[in-house]
């Protein structure tokens, strides 16, 4: 397979300890005289890639030469990698705290397995990859020559008609593409609560650049959370240029690793063939780093991509299949449809009995058709469920006639991302460029500490219905400025439960995102303390003991929150779980008198405790 003619990781090497890119490639042949470079007896992929300040994706691939198969957590050993960073130039030595410790027993290279299954059922499974790109930049194309068929000839003009998906064996290993005739698909199914994609590969030809579409597909891409592998096309054409668009990716925050960041960015040509085999090597080299499996012996779990009525073989669905094996006979719902296998056919249009994880498969017996971004899931039991046509078709005309109400922007946008903070997500459409300009500096610094507020799109024009996908796909709110929305734009924010918020006054907009951030902003509270009491005596009853108190001060009220301190520590911290009056269950104590209080979850009381209860209260609620 075709080497790349930039190495990324190497070339950020080389540029700090002077030497040529070329050594990472035949480093073994040379003695490294480039700068010292400690290394413990066991470090992580990771761990190797950061401290020669290099790309991840190029230590692995140097690995891969090497005949070592790692992924970026996995761990080597000091030998090896002293290999690997001697290819990168450094010279290699070995930490003193490494040499001291002896062992004889070698680190675990096994990767860490999700926690949701049963790890001992997962199996690898092949990469699910979807192709973007604006029209014509020859997406379907590429997808054509991987396969080595002629699916573009079935295509009306060249242009892709309705979502594909196929399965293409690249080096031995299966890749499954999803060929859609644009984002807008690809954001439908995401917008339906289904993640389907693993890796997206952005088809941008190297003679037009970066198009309105391409940065659409960016935007889609980067809201499903999903690497990147850019196919820079057309490489061929005499009025290609390759720089000027590294230039547009880096603008739109895809810097190529050959320029310092961590997007792959390989040259093609889908019309010679040039470049292909590289690309496959890159796609295959970011789902090794990914470790896809699936647990392909239980009842199937799937996606509709596609769905269609077929006048001879009544509604028919591509699935791919996600999770465990679809067998012909399965019951199944989908969606609110239901049905039961009745055939399955491959991306071949060969009839099969049975599909595993990331396996497409056109699906016959469905009683209705389905959406694009539907579940599909197989039920216990054989006998084919009652028909459910009628109750389908009452549920999508309900939706469609009585429309969704406009949803908050609090509601809508109130998603933890990471850690505490939130984000309020915005798609800004304006009259004119000027006017976004304007807007976007006057609202993106209105967020605060724990809520970022974050313009994901701006542009001129009348809001569309790939504005209302992106939203729905990345759970934001639509923002449009003395402009208005499309027919069709409309109609699907109201299927999709979208609000598209009008404006001709700039302070208007400015004062609804303030309210938003306000919304989404954690409230403060302050704590007060109502009453103290002390233990005096414990008492056993059926399930536990209580504490015989006198309360000291203030009211004790059944049901509020406690905490137990024994030497001025806290020691435990819950609700009152009971309070009595001798033998009387009473509401509260008052200051003076005796009783007895459990406390929930805890029994373990001693005499001398003090029991503190408090109560919170909010001292900052959102304007």
């Amino acid at each position: 397979m075709a080497a790349r003619t930039t190495n990324a990781g190497t070339g950020k090497t080389a540029e700090k300890s002077g030497t040529s890119t070329s050594q990472a490639e035949d480093g073994a042949d040379r003695k490294p005289s480039g700068p010292v470079l400690e290394i413990p007896a066991a470090i992580s992929v990771q761990g190797l890639a950061d401290v020669m300040r290099a790309s991840n994706i190029e230590v692995i691939k140097q690995l891969m030469r090497r005949g070592v198969m790692a992924n970026i957590n996995q761990v080597i050993d000091f030998e090896t990698a002293s290999t690997i960073a001697s290819d990168f130039g450094f010279r290699p030595t070995q930490t003193e705290e490494a040499k001291t410790t002896t062992t004889t027993q070698k680190p675990d290279t096994s990767p860490t397995p999700p926690e949701e299954e049963d790890t001992s059922l997962l199996q690898p499974r092949a990469p699910v990859v979807t192709i973007l790109g604006h029209v014509d930049h020859g997406k379907t194309t590429l997808l054509d020559v991987i396969r080595q068929s002629s699916i573009i000839s079935t295509e009306k003009g060249g242009i892709t008609q309705h979502i594909g998906a196929y399965q293409a064996l690249v080096n031995g290993k299966q890749i499954t593409f999803l060929d859609t005739p644009g984002h807008e698909a690809f954001s439908a199914m995401r917008a339906r609560g289904t993640q389907v994609t693993d890796i997206a590969v952005l088809v941008i030809a190297a003679d037009d650049g970066v198009m309105p579409q391409t940065r659409e597909a960016i935007d889609h891409a980067k809201a499903a959370g999903v690497p990147i592998v850019v196919a820079l096309n057309k490489i061929d054409m005499p009025t290609a240029n390759i720089d000027r668009v590294k230039q547009q990716l880096t603008e739109l925050e895809l810097v190529p690793e050959d320029w310092g960041g961590d997007t792959i960015v390989v040259p093609i040509s889908a019309k010679t063939e040039e470049g292909i085999p590289d690309l496959l090597e890159n796609i295959l080299l970011v789902a090794e780093i990914a470790e896809l499996k699936a647990n392909p012996d239980k009842k199937a779990q799937g996606v509709v991509v596609e769905a269609k009525l077929d006048a001879t073989r009544g509604a028919v669905a591509t699935v791919l299949v996600q999770s465990g094996t679809l067998h012909v006979g399965d019951v199944f719902s989908v969606g609110s449809c239901r049905g039961k296998v009745r055939a399955l056919f491959d991306d071949h249009g060969h009839r099969i009995q049975s599909a595993g994880p990331t396996i497409p498969v056109e699906v016959l017996g469905i009683e209705s058709v389905p959406r694009a971004g539907d579940l599909l899931s197989v039920e216990e039991g054989g006998r084919k469920p009652r028909p459910s046509v009628e109750r389908e078709r009452q549920r999508r005309e309900a939706e469609v006639d009585q429309g969704k109400s406009s949803t908050e922007i609090g509601r809508l946008l109130a998603q933890v991302r990471a850690g505490d903070a939130k984000e309020f997500n915005i798609i800004l459409k304006t009259d004119v460029e000027g006017s976004s300009e304007a807007i976007r500096s006057a609202v993106e610094g209105l967020g605060s500490d724990d809520v970022i507020v974050k313009i994901i799109r701006t542009s001129s024009g009348v809001v569309t219905e790939s504005d209302i996908l992106l939203a729905a796909a990345s759970n934001a709110t639509v923002m449009a400025f003395n402009t208005k929305a499309e027919v069709g734009a409309k109609k699907l924010a109201n299927l999709e439960d979208i609000t598209i918020r009008h404006y001709g006054v700039i302070y208007d907009l400015v004062n609804d995102v303030v309210s938003a951030v306000a919304g989404l902003r954690e409230p403060v509270y302050r704590e007060v303390i109502e009453a103290r009491a002390e233990v005096k005596d414990i008492f056993k009853v059926k399930g536990g003991k209580i504490a015989g108190v006198g309360v000291t001060d203030g009211k004790v009220n059944r049901n509020a929150q406690i905490r137990v301190l024994r030497n001025g520590d806290v020691i435990h911290e819950s609700n009152i779980k009971s309070l009595r009056h001798f033998k009387d269950t009473v509401k509260e104590l008052a200051s003076g008198t005796e009783g007895g209080i459990g406390v929930d979850g805890f029994d373990d009381f001693q005499v001398g405790d003090i029991l503190e209860v408090f109560r919170k209260e909010q001292v900052d609620p959102p304007s």
